[in-house]
Parts: C-alpha cells; structure tokens; sequence
C-alpha cells in the first residue's frame, strides 16, 4: 500500500491528474527536437500505451517573458505524462495507531498499571504497552513490551500467539532453510515452552525445551525405548492379571473391565454403573451403538488402571479423544489433548488435527495447530481452511469454545493482514473477529479506529465514519480526524472543519490537528494551519510537501525542492523521494531522479511510482539510457566517494544499482542494512540484512548476518554466540566485528574494554576493504579514548581519515578537547560540517568545542537540519535553567518532547520539576520515560524521591 500523498490519484484518469488552473511555462530546451527530453517522452509515452492510458489535453499558456531556474518548465511535450502533483490531490494518512492527545501521560499510565498488577497479570499490560508504541518510528520499544508480554503470559494460548509474533517480527519466514518450529534456543519463542501452562520468571535465562532435547537426544532415545518395551511388558502383565468384573461389549468382540475404575474416570461413568440406570446390574454392557471401536474401548480399560496412555495409534487417541469428551472424562481428554499436541510439527499435521482438536474442543491440541499456523503466517493464510478458522464468525465460535479466541489473536493477525493488503476482504473480516473479543477500553479504541481506517482506505466512508465515531466514544480522541476525513470525502468540508475547530479549542493543541483542519480550509489560512502544525511536530511530513508542491505550482521549482529536502534530510520516506524524483524530471535533472527512484526501491521494492502507474524498476529502465553508465568498478569508486561525504541517499543509489548487476552480493546487502541504519530506516534495514543472510556462500558468513539480525531485535547474547560460532569455522572481519560491537553495547570495565580492542585489532588483520576498515579503526579509536588512551585513539582517527572516513574527524575532535586544545577540536568539526552531506550531528558535536554564543548558532542549526536531535534541546533548557527562568527551560524541553517523548528529555525535565518543588510533575515525568526504560537506576531513584515528597505531610 502506498502512502496517501496519492492515494486520491490513482482512481483518477490521466486527463483529471493533468488539470489545473496553474500557468506553466514552457521549456526552450523541451521544444527542440532531438533532445533528451524528447526521447524520454517518447519511452514513457510508449509505456503509457502499454497501459491502454492517454493524456488528453494538458494546458498551456505562453510563458512569462523572464524565467528564472527555478521555475517548472511544462509543455505538450512534457516529461511526466502523469501530470505533475497537485495541492489538490495531497492527503495525510490517518496514522493506523492508537495516537494520544497527550502521550506523556499514557506513558505513564501504562507504566503505573504495570507496576500495579502482580507478575502473572502483566501481560495484558505489555500488550496495551505494544499498542502505545506501535504507532512510534523505533521499532525497538515494541518488541521490547512484546517480550515482556510473553515473558508474563500464563496461559498457553497467549504464549503461542505471543511466541509467533516475536518470531514474525524478525520475519523468520523469509530466511530459506528456517523451520517454523525452530526456535534457536530462544526460550521466549520455543514451540515446546509454549505449550507448558504457567509464569516461570527464569525463562529468559534457562534454555529452551528444544536445546534441552536436543543435548540429551541420545539418552532419551534409548529411555523412549525402554519404556516402550517396559510398557508393553507391563500391558501385558496387567492385563493377565486383572480378570474384571464387567465386560463393553463390541459387536462379538469383549473388552473385560474393573467396575470401580471405570466408574473412576468421569461422573458419568460412576452414575451409569453405580447409579440407577439398568447397567448397574449388567455384567455385559453393550457399547456397539455408541460408535467407539474395540481399540478405543481397551485404550480406555488401560487408562482406568494405569491413569497414564499406552503407546497408542494416533486415530486411536483420536477415538478416545472424543470418547473421553462425551462421557466427561477430564483426565483421560487431558492426557489425550497433550499426546496429540505433542504430535503436531508442522502444516500438514494441523491441517489434518485442528479440525479435531476443534470439535472436541482440546485445548493443546488446537494451540499447537495454531501456533504452526501463527509461526507460518503470512503464507498459512493462503489456506481456505485455516482462512476460514480465523476469519468466519462460526470459526471465531468454534475457538471460542475450544479457549482460543482472544484478542491478542485478532490483533497479530489484523496488524499482519493490514501490512499484507488493506484493503482486503480477509482484513475486514479479522478486524470484525478483533472488534467482537475486543474489551472495554483500548481495546476497543484500537480495534474500531483499525477497522475505520481500513473502511477509509476502501472508500467505503460511511462504515469509516461509524467505526471511526464509536472509537472516539470509546475514549480515542484522535479518531475525530477519521470522523471528520469520512465527513469530508462524504461531501461534508464544513461540518469535518468544524469538527477540528472544536478538537482545537477543546484541548492542548498537537500538530496533527492542525493538520487535518488545512485540508478544509483554503489560503493563508491553509498555509497558517500548516505552519503551526510544522512548528508542534516538525516531523509531520505532509505540510512539508504541500508547501513545495504549492511552490512547484507558482513555477518555484528550486524553493519547492529546497522544501521537500528539508524534511528529508531527517527523516527520510518513499513518498518524499518520490515527489522530489517528481520536480527532479519536471527539471530534467534525470541523474538526481534515478537517484532518488534507487533509493525508494531500496526503502521499498515494490514501490509504484506516478499515482500508483508506474513501478518504480520500470522508471529506472527509462532513465538509465539518459544518465552516465557505469561499471561494477566504478561503481565501487562512486560508493566510496558517496560513503566518504556522507551522503546515504548517494549511497544507497549506488549499492542498489551494483545489486541490480549482481543480485546475490551479499556483502551489498549488509551495506545496504547499514546504510538503512543510518537513515533509520530499521524495517528495510532488516529486509536487506534477511537478503545477505540468504544470499550468503558460507556458513561463517550466513552466522554473521544471522547473528547481526539477533542484534537487533534484541536478543544480544545469541548474537554473540553466532558471531562466537563463525570465529570457530574462519576467522574474518565481519565475525570480530559483530563480536567486539555486540560486546561494547553495555557499560564496559577495563578489561571488558581491552577485550573488545583486542577484538578490534584481530578484525583489523583479517582480509576487508576500506569502507569496514575506516569504521573498524573509529570504533577502536572510541573505545581507546573509553580507556584514556588518546595518543592511540589519535592515531586510529587518523588512520581512519587517511583512507577518507570522514566521521573520523569527529572522534578526532574528542580526542583534541580531552588534550585541552579547544581550537584544533573546532577546527576538526569544521572539516566534517564542509565535507558531510548530512552534518546536523556534526554542527552539534562542534557546538561543544566553542563558547555559549557560537554554541547556540551551531544549535540552532542542527534543530533546523534535523528536529529530532534532542541534545540542543537539552542544552538550551540547561542554559536557561541556570538563568533561573525555569518556566522557559521547561518550555523548551516540552516543545520536544510533544512530537518526540524521549529518556534523557523527560528525565532532564522531571529534573527540573523536582527542583521546582513540583513533584507530581515530576513524578509523571519519571513514570513515563520508565516506561521507556523501566530499569533506568538514575530515573528510578529521582521517580521514588519525588513520590517521598508528595507523601510528606503538609
């Protein structure tokens, strides 16, 4: 699905996209022939036709009698036959989240209420946590709250659903040679852990079931054996011994029974043969019209001996399955239900028992055919049958009954079907099944406001308004914007204006809301609302792109890229690269586009380019014969000078074209992660680590990018075992690499700090090439100046700048400012702003090195280049703290912290309440960022202080 910046469009015919009231001039160049212009008009003419798609008119009036270059040039010989973007067709999605008017206060609500609740009831909490932080650009939180949810679950069935959405989040699937039921001795997601009821608070530190079945496999086989052998003996044994006073007759066939154990196994039974029924007297009870077979019958006999199954058939286990089940024998289903889960490993086998286990309503049975289900999510779903058991209201039934319909359930697999295809009947269907085990509460709040959006994107807008109203009655305030964009594609722009005028007046005002009440006004009040929406949250993308495509409409083509390059110089998406690709053809600027084109492909393969027309691989075809070609070797140049200035996007262009000539380069996957990294770009970042780890040659290879993929999701300890395991096979870079950063993420001591440099140092003798090399040197500078080594740190950044790692000159500069020369410090992160495509970090670091007033420009300007640097934020409250004008220092974190909540500025801020004398706001304060860190010692202390004071007596 792609983003809504053109989601209006694509319904549109080509003549609609290409109207418009704008004067455009017409290109001198474009008007004689030959030119490049015209040839790519030509190419993307002919794939219009493909598409059975015309331009009808487009209009054209004479050009003013000066131009300038920043204006557009358009004409009838146009390069965009889709048009150009136009203001009118802009939308902001409606965010598929739960969205909080004052999100600092539902952090710590949710934190209070963990803190409330007693171990084994902290599950659902965790899932309120992942809900909160689903809507947030750091995936690593949500993951964080979705261990700790399965990490306190009690019941199996949260477990199992828990267990695959961990796995999912890593998206298993797409590794080739990965078992769904393999767990790589994570206890947290292990198929056999899931299924044994109950809280275990070691389970994040014992091994897994699977590793411990695994290490005593050969003794358990020859044990199994035994007790096979011991088993039979002592059936036979038994069954010679005990004659019996009563026999189930079977056709001709008599099963001989003791009376009292029998009558042992269920209520039923007793009654029946103590009772007053005729069969109390009979020494020969007919069984035959019961339609139980002579094997399940005896199955049945020997269990009333020995409490415990033989080693049995599975349809026989089956038939006592249901045996067990009409005459409500609990213990004997019990054992049948957990001998039958332990059957099930993989999708055949849940096929063919779910059905069973569902109709005698077992509950393991039917959690383990869930979970291989759930662990092989997205592609279970292409089954009918599994599609009906979750998607059908008689399917919801039947879980029901059986103790597996919950929303926990619903909401994994809405949140996979949504990211899958939105519009999709099988994702209505499960957000219907979310909304009917939804609770009282967030719950609800989540599943309606899901199922508006959804209903908004099938342009069904009427349901969208329903859904969307009865979230807001449910207590989600944020789904008025729902409400008043159904209103306004309804036809009804006051009545949604009016709307957002009210959520405006009513409460403290957030940048979302004034940037949904611009799309029902027109002109400088548009353009006013969209400012101050700018100014609350700067990270809100869409008033940045209805400015430059307002200023691309009055022929500024240079202020509208200027303004589009603003936002994406910090927070880079498709939808951005997309516009700015746009006004870069409209200036037949080819090589930028196909730049930009790349790097949308690298963010998202399938991404569809010119109102959803066009593939983006199929631009790429269009615009290579017009930009210089280059070879795999010059490539490899380009990439380097690219890496060197620190120009990612650059970067990522180059990296994708060298994968378009060689698919299966491993090593240009992992660079490609890591220069996703950089962007914060982490879900593709992912994608392209899966791609390395699957495209790899060897196994010490594979077990790095598998080991980098544990890294980052969290799971540290089994990253450094696989990087530990590679060393094993070869010794390489990348292994000591992943071994010495793995191994630096945590609080160092002096020989944990000499061990990760020796590290470093092996990694530096291994075969690598200069762009790993220059980041391994930084590194190892970094942790030399940890150590006060700076004369080595020096020479490591030196090193590192010889072979143009341009970063290094800010390690450098650290390493200056620790010898007192303040000076060469600032110099040296001089060097970085002029060379760095992207320096807001480095006019941050420089801003350390000078005195108060050349420290707030240097700032100044990283908070213009990139909003979401919190540390001018911090220095700017500091200094106005120690001006005593508290209330603008607290003024100034909270301008932050209202469009990013983050640790060090709500701890600084709860610092400063607390010396204020406001101790519940600095409670609040410390509530929330402990949601974000709940062991943070700093922020525990100041939180547990705070709250003394409010306890003092007045």
């Amino acid at each position: 699905m792609q983003h809504s910046i053109f989601a209006s469009m694509r319904s549109l015919k080509i003549m609609d996209g290409c109207k418009g009231t704008q004067v455009y001039a017409i290109n001198p160049s474009s008007a004689t022939g030959g030119g490049i212009g015209e040839k790519l008009l030509q190419q993307l003419h002919d794939h219009i036709k493909s598409h059975t798609l015309r331009t009808k008119s487009v209009r054209n009036l004479q050009p003013p009698n000066m131009t300038t270059p920043s204006e557009v040039f358009v004409s009838d010989g146009s390069l965009l036959p889709y048009g150009l973007p136009m203001t009118d067709l802009l939308e902001p999605k409606i965010e598929p989240s739960l969205v909080s008017v004052d999100f600092v206060e539902t952090l710590a609500g949710v934190y209070r209420r963990t803190e409330d609740r007693h171990q084994f009831d902290r599950s659902e909490v965790y899932l309120e946590q992942c809900a909160v932080f689903r809507g947030l650009a750091d995936p690593k939180l949500f993951r964080r709250s979705l261990r700790a949810a399965r990490q306190h679950a009690v019941n199996v069935h949260a477990k199992v659903v828990l267990s695959a959405w961990l796995r999912y989040e890593r998206r298993e699937d797409e590794l080739i040679g990965s078992s769904s039921m393999d767990c790589s001795g994570r206890n947290l997601e292990c198929p056999r852990t899931t299924l044994v009821p109950g809280y275990d608070p070691e389970l994040v530190f014992d091994s897994c079931a699977c590793t411990r079945a695994r290490a005593g496999n050969g003794d358990n086989d020859n044990d199994d054996a035994m007790a096979i052998v011991v088993d039979e003996q002592c059936s036979t044994s038994e069954e010679e011994e005990e004659d019996g006073d009563m026999s189930f007759c079977v056709g001709d066939d008599e099963i001989k029974c003791n009376r009292f154990n029998i009558a042992s196994l269920s209520r039923p039974f007793k009654i029946m043969l103590y009772g007053g029924f005729i069969e109390s007297t009979r020494e020969k009870i007919n069984f035959s019209r019961n339609c139980f077979s002579v094997e399940a019958l005896r199955a049945a006999e020997v269990f009333s001996r020995r409490k415990r199954l033989s080693h049995l058939e599975p349809k026989v286990i089956l038939e006592l399955l249901s045996l067990a089940n009409r005459f409500c024998c609990e213990e004997m289903k019990n054992a049948c239900d957990a001998h039958l889960a332990s059957l099930v490993c993989d999708i055949d086998d849940a096929l063919l028992l779910v059905e069973y286990g569902l109709e005698e309503t077992a509950y393991l049975l039917v959690a383990a055919c869930l979970q291989v289900f759930l662990r092989e999510l997205p592609g279970s779903m292409q089954s009918l049958s599994v599609v009906k058991i979750f998607c059908s209201p008689e399917g919801r039934d039947r879980l029901a009954l059986a103790g597996h319909a919950s929303f926990v359930l619903y909401y994994f697999l809405s949140q996979i079907a949504m990211e899958e295809e939105m519009r999709s009947n099988t994702t209505v269907m499960l957000l219907e099944r979310l909304v009917e085990c939804a609770k009282d509460g967030w719950e609800k709040q989540v599943a309606f406001h899901l199922l508006g959006v959804v209903m908004l994107e099938r342009k069904e807008y009427k349901d969208a308004q329903y859904w969307f109203q009865a979230a807001v009655d449910a207590g989600h305030v944020y789904s008025l914007v729902g409400v008043a964009r159904a209103k306004y594609k309804r036809g009804h722009t006051y009545s949604a204006y009016k709307l957002m005028n009210s959520l405006i007046s009513d409460h403290k005002p957030v940048g979302w809301m004034y940037q949904e009440r611009s799309l029902y006004c027109v002109g400088k009040e548009k353009l006013m609302d969209l400012m101050s929406a700018t100014e609350l949250d700067p990270t809100l993308s869409f008033p940045y792109k209805f400015r430059a495509v307002s200023f691309l409409e009055e022929n500024k083509i240079g202020p509208a890229i200027a303004e589009i390059n603003k936002i994406i110089g910090f927070k880079v998406s498709p939808d951005c690269l997309e516009l700015r690709a746009w006004f870069l053809i409209a200036m037949e600027d080819y090589e930028g586009a196909l730049r930009d084109v790349r790097a949308i492909l690298t963010l998202d393969p399938n991404y569809m380019m010119f109102y959803g027309h066009m593939h983006g691989d199929q631009l790429v075809e269009l615009l290579q014969p017009f930009v210089q070609q280059w070879s795999q070797a010059d490539c490899w140049i380009q990439l380097y000078d690219r890496w060197s200035s620190v120009d990612d996007i650059g970067s990522l262009a180059v990296v994708h074209q060298m994968l378009a000539k060689d698919p299966g380069k491993s090593l240009l996957c992992f660079r490609q992660s890591l220069l996703l990294l950089r962007l914060n770009c982490p879900k593709s970042a992912m994608r392209s680590l899966r791609l390395a780890r699957n495209h790899s040659t060897s196994d010490h290879e594979r077990l790095v990018y598998e080991g980098w993929i544990l890294y980052d999701t969290g799971y540290r300890e089994e990253a450094l075992a696989k990087a530990e395991e590679s060393i094993s096979i070869r010794r390489s870079f990348e292994a000591y690499f992943l071994k010495a950063y793995a191994l630096a993420d945590s609080n160092l001591d002096s020989e944990s700090s000499k061990y990760v440099i020796c590290l470093l140092e092996e990694a530096l003798r291994c075969p690598l090439d200069g762009l790993r090399k220059g980041q391994a040197l930084n590194n190892l500078g970094s942790v030399y100046v940890d150590c006060d080594k700076l004369d080595l740190a020096a020479d490591c950044y030196m090193n590192a700048l010889n072979i143009k790692h341009t970063r290094a000159h800010q390690g450098l500069a650290r390493v200056y400012h620790l010898k007192n020369l303040r000076k060469a410090a600032y110099d040296e992160m001089t060097k970085l702003i002029e060379k760095a495509r992207s320096n807001a970090s480095a006019y941050e670091k420089r801003s350390e090195y000078c005195d108060r007033d050349m420290a707030k420009s240097d700032l100044s300007m990283a908070s213009q280049l990139d909003p979401l640097r919190t540390y001018p934020y911090r220095y700017r409250a500091a200094v106005l703290m120690d001006d005593h004008k508290e209330a603008e220092a607290i003024e100034e974190l909270s301008r932050a912290i209202d469009f990013k909540p983050d640790l060090q500025l709500l701890h600084l801020r709860a610092a400063f309440y607390d010396s204020m004398g406001d101790f519940v706001s600095a409670v609040r304060d410390c509530e929330a960022a402990l949601c974000l860190d709940p062991i943070h010692n700093e922020i525990l202390d100041l939180c547990n202080k705070a709250r003394e004071h409010i306890r003092e007596p007045k």
